[in-house]
């Protein structure tokens, strides 16, 4: 169990490590934690997905950033894949849940993340979960002839035998998507893993496997995750996040998903963190494995893409910010 904080109940990190662009993520992430949130002392998990059937590939992290991790005092934790692997590897979030302590609190970040400030001041309540609200309407989407928000959302609850009413938020108007509790799963939390796991799973296989009527003309692909937590966090109490967790998504933690997004429009606070917690020679030598850091970060180019926004006036939609960068041919993931 963690160290407890002053005022606060002690909590495990878990972030997903797997080959590829995520595992460079994860370095990322861990070094901006033990840089940026020194007080935080819990456990931080790097659930790895292992080989086996439901994989086209062997996922597991190369052995150069496993060591990196683990001399940064992070847990490499293997999980199997039972449900999803190669076919959702998003469903990763959900099936390495069941890798963490089970009955302690939780909170689960994207490996796209960057920590920006102290973890250990937010005031997370863990009996009352809550995800990330940085999203836009992606799903359900507006179809000719699909039956609308209400209904398409409240066939979910229905399923689950969940209180649809309560879920809603009634300053938005009917039938309009900010109504309906709907989350970035950048970021969650909860007080077991084990519990909150298991329920994750158990919903998003009913969806993938049977979902209602109202939902056939709609797309679960990549959503499925998406879809799901908003039912899994009304069940366990939970909902929108307050105010006081304003700095989620704020001054403490940067879901940036892909560096030329990042530098287009994150603060300048963020870009000072992200050069500086991968500039020490062994984190750099790394990151230099992967095309992505190697240009945006040590060869200026994310500078380039900064140049060419305001970040007081961005485009509207984040389709127009990622055309005008490949217009430039600066884009890369």
């Amino acid at each position: 169990m963690a160290k407890m904080q002053a005022g606060q109940q002690p909590f495990n990190i878990m972030i997903v490590g797997q080959g590829g662009r995520l595992q460079y993520e994860a370095l990322v992430f861990v070094a901006s934690l033990r840089e940026m949130s020194p007080q935080f002392s819990g456990g931080v998990f790097v659930v790895e997905p292992q080989p086996g059937p439901l994989w086209d590939h062997d996922p597991r992290m190369s052995q150069d950033i496993r060591d990196a991790l683990l001399e940064m005092g992070a847990q490499v934790v293997p999980f199997d894949s039972h449900v999803f692997g190669s076919s959702y590897p998003y469903g990763n979030k959900i099936e390495g849940l069941a890798a963490l302590p089970a009955g302690e609190p939780f909170m689960f970040f994207d490996t796209d993340t960057l920590i920006t400030g102290e973890l250990s001041e937010l005031p997370l309540d863990f009996n009352r979960p809550a995800a990330s609200m940085r999203r836009e309407g992606t799903w359900p989407q507006e179809e000719l002839y699909w039956p609308g928000y209400t209904a398409v959302w409240k066939s979910l609850y229905d399923r689950f035998g969940l209180d649809f009413a309560s879920s809603l938020d009634l300053s938005h108007p009917d039938d309009y998507w900010q109504r309906y509790l709907y989350f970035n799963a950048g970021w969650f939390f909860g007080a077991d893993p084990a519990a909150f796991g298991q329920r994750f799973l158990d919903y998003a296989k009913t969806v993938r496997d049977d979902a209602p009527e109202e939902l056939v003309i709609q797309s679960l692909h990549p959503w499925l995750d998406q879809i799901v937590l908003p039912l899994v966090i009304h069940s366990f109490g939970g909902g929108r996040p307050g105010p006081e967790l304003d700095g989620l998504d704020g001054d403490v933690t940067c879901h940036y998903r892909i560096l030329p997004l990042f530098y287009a429009r994150e603060s300048d606070r963020a870009v000072q963190v992200m050069e500086a917690v991968t500039a020490p020679n062994k984190i750099k030598k790394l990151l230099k494995g992967y095309d992505a850091y190697k240009r945006m970060i040590y060869q200026g180019r994310g500078q380039k893409v900064r140049a060419m926004f305001d970040r007081n006036d961005l485009p509207k939609r984040e389709q127009q910010i990622r055309n005008q960068i490949k217009a430039k041919g600066f884009w890369i993931r």
